[in-house]
């Protein structure tokens, strides 16, 4: 088993700690991981994106170019990676900062609106989370609890207040996207 993943959006939006995150769950299960940030030269508002691959042997290469699984959490991002998305693969986008319709017909796209569910919940930082937990519902290598066990584990001490949060973002996001699945047909 190899899982391939891109997460993509602007600086800021929490992509490189959501790859983070799946990485470390991963890496807790025993699995091979690589983790791979990549962002422009702003703190905020640049593009940032990074690349996780999860394997249960050694990794041969931590290069990606048509990922099956991936997240868009901005237009740019969108256009991006429905282009280059794996046949059959599953890309998830924030359905908050993009209002565009699907264009391929050989991949699922799942609509979540991330930043609006992160506003819910009372940050709007979470909505990284909140696609998480909607990826995951595409990788039945990793679980939601095994997220939250991650996030308990790695995340630093002066954020440990944020776990409740991030739970239930994980949570809605992992929700929202079942029922998108619901709406695919067979």
């Amino acid at each position: 088993m190899q899982k391939e993943i891109i997460i993509a959006g602007f600086g800021g939006q929490g992509v490189l700690f959501g790859g983070q995150v799946l990485a470390y769950a991963a890496m807790d299960n025993g699995l091979d991981v690589t983790w791979i940030p990549s962002y422009g030269p702003e703190m905020r508002g640049g593009t940032a994106n990074c690349t996780v691959v999860i394997a249960d042997h050694e990794i041969g290469s931590p290069l990606v170019k048509n990922p099956p699984l991936a997240i868009a959490l901005n237009l740019p991002s969108f256009d991006k990676y429905e282009e280059t998305l794996a046949k059959g693969g599953t890309l998830v986008v924030n359905k908050s900062m993009v209002d565009h319709a699907q264009r391929r017909n050989d991949i699922h796209t799942l609509f979540v609106p991330c930043s609006e569910i992160a506003e819910e919940i009372g940050d709007r930082k979470l909505l990284n989370m909140v696609a998480v937990g909607a990826l995951l519902t595409s990788l039945p290598e990793i679980k939601v609890e095994d997220v939250e066990k991650a996030l308990e584990g790695h995340l630093p001490a002066r954020h440990k207040h944020l776990l409740p949060k991030n739970f239930e973002a994980l949570k809605r996001g992992f929700e929202h996207a079942q029922k998108e699945w619901d709406k695919i047909p067979a």
